[in-house]
């Protein structure tokens, strides 16, 4: 029986990492991204590669009502796999930032990625099988000054992820959140452009390495992940100090790693 798995953010990093393991695991791919370029590149390298039907969407997951959009475009395919990887970051302070390019954010990892879980979700839930796997981050563990927006964001699909797990079990759908620490992909290039210089190198994931300890973990249906023993010790970290000092501890991290030019 034909599988199929639909992942946003799929051009690069994480998100073609992850479609790279579903195709050799014999899924039929969707793959959503808004770098169209790339996204031709992904679609030929992996169909090449694992002799798999690869459709793309171009899609800017940014825009309202894109779920309803996807659903529609994929026209009644039955998506066994769903893989929420898009998203990107910004630095800065909150009263300097873009309030188009932080709402733009809010909507790819809070609006589209809950709309289309719940799209997707429901057909799931009625053939009693689905596995959803949803990008949260270390980041989800703490406030994050300087990029409070998308610290938000992570601690919101973490939250969202683990809850329904929780409303889904006995169902036959798991969902997992993937809550990787720094990784090297095209996010560190971009979180802040035009604005300062990433150096962040210590503690630096490897994207596929990553890709393959969240797959594992979504497979065995775990509620969260976190790649790294240091990660680990990380998210569990603020427990045992106040939440303010947590928070001014990676604020200094932050201005330490991402220098203002």
């Amino acid at each position: 029986m034909t599988k199929t798995a639909l992942i946003t953010g799929a051009a690069s990093g994480l998100g073609y990492e992850l479609s790279l393991l579903l195709a050799n695991d014999g899924y039929q791919l969707i793959l959503i991204d808004i770098d169209k370029n790339n996204l031709e590149k992904a679609q030929h390298h992996i169909q090449e590669t694992f002799n798999c039907k690869v459709d793309i969407l171009a899609k800017d997951l940014s825009q309202s009502n894109v779920a309803a959009e996807i659903m529609e475009d994929i026209n009644g395919v039955n998506v066994d796999v769903l893989v929420n990887n898009a998203g990107f970051g910004l630095f800065g302070s909150f009263t300097d930032t873009d309030w188009e390019r932080e709402q733009a954010m809010l909507n790819v990892h809070i609006m589209t990625t809950t709309h289309l879980t719940k799209l997707i979700l429901e057909g799931m839930v009625k053939r009693g099988f689905g596995r959803i796997l949803n990008m949260s981050s270390l980041a989800a563990f703490q406030p994050g000054p300087l990029m409070s927006i998308y610290y938000a964001s992570k601690g919101y699909m973490l939250s969202f992820s683990e809850a329904i797990a929780n409303e889904l079990k006995g169902t036959g759908v798991t969902v997992t959140a993937l809550c990787p620490g720094p990784t090297k992909t095209k996010f560190q290039q971009t979180v802040s452009a035009d604005s300062c210089d990433n150096k962040i190198s210590f503690n630096m994931g490897c994207a596929k390495a990553v890709a393959e300890y969240g797959y594992k973990a979504m497979l065995n249906g775990k509620s969260y992940a976190i790649p790294g023993r240091f990660n680990k010790f990380l998210a569990v970290l603020p427990r045992f100090m106040s939440r303010r000092a947590a928070t001014s501890i990676v604020r200094k991290i932050q201005e330490k790693n991402r220098e203002v030019a």
